[in-house]
């Protein structure tokens, strides 16, 4: 069940919570956050660089959207991302989210369309849901009353959905179409697996496998299409908070983590926690749809 994999130190830049690893496959290169510390990152495999931008809030997510643009979820609502010009642009609110609500993940599915879902800043009342941003449009669409939503992700196929529930520690499922999201259903109870640990953020590989962070659990876990664990790549680092698989033929993961939940003390216990991970996956993944816009 546990792959022994290498797991390279792609980038060590203490992220106090590092999130939302997205795989740019037009431009090669993957997308990710630190969200306490308003940070938008991008790093080039090719080359080894890194930079960074800082976001105007807390940002949850940055995805390739169409023009050369990345459509971005903040504090506050969309907003836009000019890698040329290195500017966010306020795109619109999301309506009727609480002021101490913030976005938290995102995903494409085929159809262009953005689920993406809102959490207490706190991390205390169940006021966090899911959404969809369709061409310009916010739907509310998906599982309600959650304190810590992650996810979602989508199918190659685009017929299935998943969505997290990070404080209950489940990962529910939904059937997917052009036409919108069915009731959502449980799909692995992880706090049955792993009593201390959370499931963090999903992504659905090339088979249709789940694969989820799990933090304070210093693991990714791989579920099969019907809810059953198939392999765990464990990590010098506890807090474990999402995964892509990018490259030029899908296969390798990178990985964010964080540091904000470590006590004085237990850095030395993980000395990878805050850096971006990267290690070859047994499967591949899939070119993400961009954001139509």
């Amino acid at each position: 069940m546990a792959l022994t994999v290498p797991v390279a130190r792609v980038l060590d830049a203490g992220f106090k919570l590092g999130e939302g690893a997205c795989w740019d496959a037009q431009r090669q290169v993957v997308w990710f956050v630190d969200i306490k510390r308003h940070y938008l990152w991008v790093h080039d495999p090719a080359t080894g660089s890194n930079s960074r931008a800082e976001a105007p809030g807390q940002i949850g997510w940055a995805l390739p959207a169409e023009g050369g643009l990345l459509l971005c979820g903040l504090q506050d609502g969309l907003y836009t991302f000019d890698p040329e010009a290195q500017a966010f642009s306020k795109l619109m609110d999301v309506p009727g989210e609480p002021a101490h609500n913030r976005l938290n993940d995102a995903c494409t599915d085929p159809w262009g369309r953005v689920w993406f879902g809102s959490m207490d800043d706190a991390e205390a009342e169940a006021s966090g849901r899911f959404y969809v941003f369709d061409r310009g449009a916010i739907t509310p669409a998906g599982p309600t009353g959650i304190s810590i939503t992650n996810g979602p992700a989508v199918s190659p196929q685009g017929d299935r959905i998943y969505f997290t529930d990070t404080v209950g520690q489940k990962i529910m499922v939904a059937d997917l179409s052009p036409a919108g999201v069915g009731e959502a259903r449980e799909f692995v109870n992880t706090g049955a697996i792993w009593p201390g640990a959370y499931p963090d953020g999903p992504v659905v590989d090339a088979e249709g496998h789940v694969w989820t962070a799990m933090y304070f659990g210093s693991c990714v876990a791989r579920f099969s299409p019907d809810g059953v664990l198939e392999a765990e790549v464990e990590f010098a680092a506890r807090d474990i908070t999402k995964m892509c698989l990018g490259g030029a033929d899908f296969r390798t993961a990178y990985v964010t983590t964080a540091t904000k939940n470590l006590a004085e003390g237990e850095a030395e216990q993980f000395p990878d926690a805050g850096c971006l991970l990267a290690f070859d996956a047994p499967v591949a993944g899939f070119a993400q749809a961009r954001v139509k816009l």
